[in-house]
């Protein structure tokens, strides 16, 4: 049977039109974008506004007019029909002395919006640059500024690009005099959504508890409380299951509260605490979860961090004045207010028997970070890692909260979200500062004594050369104390060896003072740095003390008293300590830990930390 040539449903879509309304489902199926697309004409035809480089236009009457014919897959169109959402929602419709400036910045945002979101896929010709946070600003009017008196060479031709019509057109248009939807106010509609997509969101993430209709438990309505007053806590607050089942918590022997951030829940009694009370511990227990406090742990005593952790968070919420401070198992002390979790683990170690007997949110002597096991929702690959879920829901909300003017946040937590959002500094480029801190440039001078190399062609011209000032060079040396035990591998030995005998010859280190040490220290004397890039006969290969060799260094007599030292080791080690305030420094392969915190700082071949 032939096929007919029109019309009918055995018409075939072609593709380009299939990828689109591919798209456009996504969008409608977003819990934030679908209670927004509804109140927008699409125009796909011939003939619209959208120029033929271009990929849509919004006109302020509420018609997106999308290219005709464009192909692309249905996650670009999903990006591009969110963008142009975004213009809505946002206010972005607004006559400006500079239009061009102004456009730019309201692109800006809006990407940056999506990027937060991780929603939809930005076609090639609309991918943010590196630099998008800088272009955006803290705000539209700030960027529009900005880019209006090009304050910021080179970021106006940025934004520019992030044109849903092109790099030529604006994709803001004003088409005066006709209106589609003329009762729509898009500032009403985006907050509809966003209280839409909240309960869609508490609905899929709920607990035990909220699976049985009309049933309304402390550890919800706190939960609320936050998504409605803090967006800093409240995006993360979304991804959690707050379990209030008195046998579970029972069987946990958890008191207050507890948090479990692999499984994404929160464990709270809410039965024993006001609403206010709730709200506190609720805010608790997402901080050490969105600061990454148990992985930031590493070799400290787990309850000991835990505890140092509890000081520096309950100190944040009495100043951000978040709730109420449950009656008991709350640790503050105003003497630690500005100091670091670091700082203070590193007081309360001094005594440990007064320490363990402290109380957290879950009760005294145990900590409220569970060490949980389960990594399910994990494992699904549901978009992104553990780490770069809190992170980017801590960075969003802290920009909605600023943005907003929701009130002022602590420096201490504002300084930590901010860090969570930077990379980590390499650890050679760690290490190279570590050189710089201690070896400055050698001092020079020029001088006639003797002849420069350069004069061999007018040797009738005096020039001076350049010769190192008498003495610069006394002193300038380092102790590096190597782990030769059987559990070190030689290719990050290698690489380590590597490393510190490059930035050494780049400092001008005549020789370094080599320590081998396994169960006994091996002490090779000085050698140049050069020596360290050829073969490095290796002795030991036992097992791991690496206290004689730090004794041996601190005790040589030709040793400088300030020289500092740096020890090469696995992890695999016992306490070792310095004298004197000696500077002391540890290299350590990815992936590896000390089990103790040195005074110094530590360098992961890999990463830094």
């Amino acid at each position: 049977m032939a096929r007919g040539k029109s019309g009918g449903a055995g018409k075939k879509q072609d593709p380009a039109t299939a990828a689109f309304v591919n798209g456009l489902a996504q969008v409608s199926a977003h819990p934030l974008f679908g209670h927004l697309v509804g109140n927008l004409r699409i125009l796909r035809e011939k003939g619209n506004y959208c120029p033929a480089d271009g990929w849509a236009v919004a006109v302020d009457v509420g018609e997106l007019h999308v290219h005709a014919t464009r192909r692309a897959q249905p996650e670009e169109w999903a990006y591009v029909i969110a963008h142009a959402l975004l213009h809505y929602a946002l206010g972005h419709f607004v006559v400006r002395e500079d239009p061009r400036a102004w456009n730019g910045a309201a692109c800006a945002h809006a990407a940056r919006f999506l990027a937060g979101m991780k929603f939809g896929r930005p076609p090639l010709e609309l991918v943010p640059p590196d630099d998008l946070a800088a272009i955006a600003g803290s705000s539209e009017s700030v960027a529009y500024a900005a880019l209006r008196d090009d304050t910021i060479p080179g970021y106006g031709i940025s934004a520019r690009g992030l044109s849903l019509a092109g790099e030529r057109e604006g994709d803001l248009w004003f088409a005066q005099g006709r209106s589609h939807r003329p009762d729509v106010d898009w500032s009403q509609a985006f907050s509809a959504a966003l209280r839409g997509a909240v309960n869609d969101a508490v609905l899929r993430a709920g607990g035990v508890l909220e699976k049985r209709a009309g049933v309304d438990s402390a550890g919800q309505r706190a939960r609320r409380w936050l998504i409605d007053h803090y967006p800093l806590l409240g995006s993360l607050a979304l991804a959690f299951e707050v379990i209030e089942d008195q046998r579970v918590l029972a069987g946990l022997g958890i008191g207050l509260g507890a948090v479990e951030a692999s499984a994404r829940r929160i464990y709270l009694d809410g039965r024993r605490m006001s609403d206010l009370e709730c709200r506190f511990v609720l805010a608790h227990e997402i901080l050490h979860a969105g600061l990454r406090h148990q992985a930031r742990c590493g070799g400290r005593d787990p309850f000991l961090w835990n505890v140092a952790c509890d000081y520096v968070i309950n100190g944040w919420l009495v100043e951000m004045g978040v709730g109420e401070v449950p009656r008991s198992g709350v640790l503050l002390d105003p003497e630690l207010k500005g100091l670091s979790a670091e700082q203070i683990y590193d007081r309360i170690a001094r005594d440990l028997r007064s320490a363990r007997k402290l109380a957290t949110l879950r009760g005294a002597g145990v900590g409220d970070i569970l060490d949980g096991a389960h990594a399910t929702w994990w494992a699904r690959g549901e978009g992104m890692t553990l780490d770069e879920f809190y992170k980017s829901a801590l960075v969003n909300g802290l920009a909605y909260h600023q943005d907003g003017g929701r009130g002022f946040l602590p420096a201490g937590l504002v300084e930590e979200i901010r860090a969570l959002a930077q990379p980590p500094i390499p650890w050679d480029v760690e290490l190279a500062r570590w050189f710089d801190r201690y070896f400055s440039p050698v001092d020079r001078r020029r001088s006639y004594a003797r002849p420069s190399r350069r004069q061999s062609s007018t040797p009738d011209i005096p020039r001076p050369s350049i010769v190192t000032t008498e003495g610069a060079l006394e002193g300038r040396t380092f102790g590096v104390v190597i782990d030769t035990s059987g559990s070190m591998e030689v290719k990050e030995l290698a690489k380590a060896l590597g490393a510190v005998a490059s930035y050494a010859i780049s400092r001008e280190v005549p020789a370094v003072r080599v320590v081998f040490c396994d169960a006994a220290a091996y002490d090779e004397g000085y050698l140049p740095a050069e020596d360290l890039l050829g073969r490095v006969r290796v002795k030991g290969r036992g097992g791991t003390i690496l206290q004689p060799g730090i004794d041996l260094l601190e005790r040589a007599s030709d040793f400088p008293k300030e020289g500092p030292i740096l020890v090469i080791t696995d992890g695999e080690c016992d306490r070792f300590t310095t004298v004197g305030g000696r500077a002391c420094a540890v290299l350590l392969p990815e992936g590896r830990h000390l089990p103790f915190t040195p005074r110094g700082p530590i360098f992961r071949m890999g990463r830094s930390e």
